[in-house]
């Protein structure tokens, strides 16, 4: 019975495929390429053996390695169609999942048309008088009906290639024993001859371009990618748990044996020279050559087939997540399973390439798409890893080296190959993160992201606590708590708060369950949540049961005091109904001074709100005499510090406006001496204006007007709210009290 569900009515229709069907044969076919036929004789001519081993030996490393994390995440979650798509994404997110998925599938298109001209080369060396073209069109007309016709046939034909290829390595090998063994020949240790240059009227070899051990690995390393090819099927295998890592896995190790032994057979069939002038000398040496011929037209016919099945699958997976646009076209299937609308737009995508008739300038760029992809699959693991959450339970599980050793290897190889088109390559891949990102994309299941970042943020935590123990006044930023009875205290202060908090500060909303309001506020917090998440502003919010709103508050505050991302700063409106405001706002800004946290205390003017929002009147009182040698302001960083954060979020101005008292031993100028100095100090803007009044009780009158003042709140014992509300009604606009915390300071 598969594992992954299917819609009960195609159950029965739809054809699925076990370990050697889906993922064994199309791998093995895959890797076992072009490359071991023409050019696997001249890594050995260039290397030596002993450094084609090392070649051979590193590169199915990689491969193994990746292969490796891949069974891994494979034996740990419910692999959907995509293969290394929904592996990613399963892990990383849809959007990190579809930049590289994106990509994936137009290479594993785009290869499609590659195969065919390696498939047109091999014919033209038999048939040289054909028509090129002609062999491209009939290739990809036999490659586009077999995967039309259905996957099943696809791979019924795939058994007769791997014979064919089988045959013509047993060939290869037996045409070993027909050359005398001579160990003075074997050529142990390369001197890198390079590429052959052969003159164009002649034919005949001119010299030789060399190479380094690199430029011949990155010749190689191709041979070897293919792990995809079963990967690719996830979506219609019985038992993808079980067969991706065993099919993958057994093809990797079996393949790879097949490249060492063809390495001591290339060296002894021919000289160093005749192998680096020869790509065909597997073919000229077999025992024999109609079948190596067979087998080198099969391995290239065979790919094309493998990667014109597999790239459908993947265009179905992006369109079934919605992450292309005509999702839901590409992520139709037929009635037995097979993505029509996928594949008829993939052939659409090959016959582009074919008219390219010559892919050399993108087939770096191709490999690039297989590496990163191998590349991220190791990366999955080395966060799920390194994560260690309760989740991650892989029945196959893989020392943590492995992973880390295959995303090194990945990004080693791609820059070793091409460094401008790895460059170029990440380049797309972030581009299409971009795009995504600010995409809605549904996720269905959960992934690791959160437990990512929730790791990184409590490394950041510990670290933060070594360095500092207690909050510095430099890492202020205001991070509020706002307690609310009623939906309608939170509407009105909306704007004021997004003003106060963005685009570094959040919000936590306690709400207050007092009777009344309850099912309203169930309601409306996640939808404020909401709000604030899209304005970019970290919030959340909790309902609260109690009996008096002050005590409960208080005893919030209390519990809050352990957490490391705690709010500093307590946000209260004000009730415009004066009745019972000692009672209910007392107890809470008593426990601020107790706690050391600040306090903003909004008090409106008749519901008018905060007009045009263009300028701000801070208010100060009492400024310490030694306050230039202890940059200590006394109780006005916080006023000071929300009139910055709040005027840089409405564009607007401010004026500092300073009381003066008769008794004060400061004469006026030197008060407005005092106010340049602070506000050079706490970088106030320049066209900042400086006001001051003598302290009476018509001094509201003298202000000019703005759309908020802000003042400090009396730190003094027997504070009378009722006279706070008055405030507003002779100023004729919104004004915030605020009670400093001995945290912020305005002046570092």
């Amino acid at each position: 019975m598969p594992i992954l569900s299917k819609k009960s009515s195609k159950k029965d229709k739809v054809k699925y495929f076990g370990t050697f069907q889906g993922v064994f044969t199309p791998t093995v076919l895959t890797i076992l390429g072009v490359i071991m036929y023409i050019r696997h004789p001249w890594v050995v001519g260039n290397a030596g053996v002993v450094g084609a081993m090392v070649i051979v030996a590193i590169s199915v490393a990689i491969t193994l390695f990746t292969s490796l994390s891949m069974a891994s995440m494979t034996t740990n979650i419910r692999i959907e169609s995509g293969g290394a798509f929904s592996i990613i994404s399963q892990s990383l997110g849809l959007e990190i999942g579809g930049s590289i998925g994106i990509p994936l599938y137009l290479a594993q298109a785009c290869v499609v048309a590659m195969y065919i001209f390696g498939f047109r080369e091999g014919w033209l060396w038999i048939f040289p008088d054909h028509n090129p073209l002609i062999i491209d069109i009939l290739t990809f007309g036999v490659i586009a009906l077999i995967a039309g016709i259905s996957t099943d046939v696809a791979f019924k034909i795939q058994y007769v290639i791997m014979a064919i290829i089988a045959g013509s390595i047993v060939s290869i090998v037996a045409g070993a024993f027909q050359s005398p063994l001579d160990l003075e020949q074997l050529n142990w240790f390369g001197s890198y001859e390079g590429e052959p240059i052969i003159d164009a009227s002649s034919g005949a070899i001119m010299g030789f371009k060399p190479a380094t051990f690199w430029t011949v690995f990155a010749v190689f390393f191709p041979a070897v990618t293919g792990i995809m090819a079963g990967v690719n099927m996830s979506g219609e295998l019985s038992n993808p748990r079980k067969s991706i890592p065993q099919g993958t896995l057994i093809a990797v190790v079996l393949t790879g044996i097949i490249y060492l032994l063809l390495i001591l057979v290339a060296s002894v069939i021919a000289s160093p020279y005749e192998l680096v002038s020869d790509y065909y000398i597997f073919i000229d040496k077999a025992f024999w050559k109609p079948i190596v011929v067979a087998g080198l037209l099969g391995a290239t016919f065979s790919s094309a087939l493998s990667s014109m099945v597999g790239a459908p699958r993947i265009l179905l997976a992006l369109g079934q997540k919605n992450i292309l646009p005509k999702s839901t076209f590409f992520s139709k299937v037929s009635a037995t399973g097979e993505p029509r609308n996928a594949i008829y737009f993939s052939m659409v995508i090959v016959i582009i390439s074919l008219l390219f008739r010559n892919l050399n300038a993108i087939a770096p760029l191709i490999t690039m798409f297989f590496l990163i992809t191998y590349a991220m699959i190791n990366v999955v693991v080395l966060i799920e890893q390194s994560l260690g959450l309760p989740s991650f339970r892989p029945m196959l599980k893989v020392p943590i080296i492995i992973p880390l050793i295959g995303t090194a290897g990945c990004l080693l190889v791609m820059f070793i190959i091409n460094s401008t088109i790895s460059l170029i390559s990440l380049a797309i891949v972030v581009a299409f993160y971009a795009v995504l990102i600010n995409k809605v994309l549904i996720q269905t299941k959960g992934d690791v992201r959160s437990g990512l970042f929730t790791a990184i943020a409590n490394w950041a935590t510990k670290i933060s606590s070594e360095l500092s123990p207690t909050k510095e006044a430099r890492a202020w930023q205001p991070e509020l708590l706002v307690p609310i009875e009623s939906a309608k205290e939170v509407k009105g202060a909306y704007r004021l708060i997004y003003a106060l908090t963005y685009p570094k500060g959040s919000v936590k909303v306690l709400g207050m369950m007092l009777g009344g309001e309850e099912e309203r506020l169930r309601l409306y917090l996640p939808k404020l949540m909401d709000s604030f998440r899209k304005a970019n502003i970290s919030s959340s919010y909790t309902l609260v049961d109690g009996e008096d709103f002050g005590k409960t508050v208080s005893i919030s505050m209390q519990a809050l005091e352990t957490a490391f991302f705690k709010p500093n700063t307590i946000f209260l409106k004000l009730d415009e109904n004066k009745h019972g405001l000692q009672e209910k706002y007392m107890p809470i800004i008593l426990e601020t001074k107790k706690r050391n946290w600040g306090l903003v205390l909004l008090a409106t003017f008749e519901g008018v709100g905060f007009g045009i929002e263009k300028t701000i009147n801070v208010w100060l009182d009492i400024v310490p005499e030694n306050w230039e040698s202890t940059l200590n302001i006394g109780n006005n960083d916080l006023a000071i510090l929300t009139a910055l954060i709040i005027r840089k979020n409405w564009d607007a101005k401010i004026n500092i406006i300073k009381t003066r008292r008769e008794e004060s031993p400061l004469s006026e100028k030197e008060i407005f001496a005092q106010l340049e100095q602070i506000k050079v100090l706490a970088r106030m803007p320049q066209d900042t204006q400086i006001r001051i009044v003598m302290r009476t009780p018509d001094m509201w009158g003298q202000a000019p007007l703005a759309d908020l003042n802000i003042l400090e709140l009396p730190n003094k014992e027997g504070l009378d709210l009722r006279r706070l509300q008055e405030i507003p009604n002779k100023l004729r606009t919104a004004c915030l009290f605020t009670l400093d915390s001995n945290v912020e300071n305005a002046l570092i």
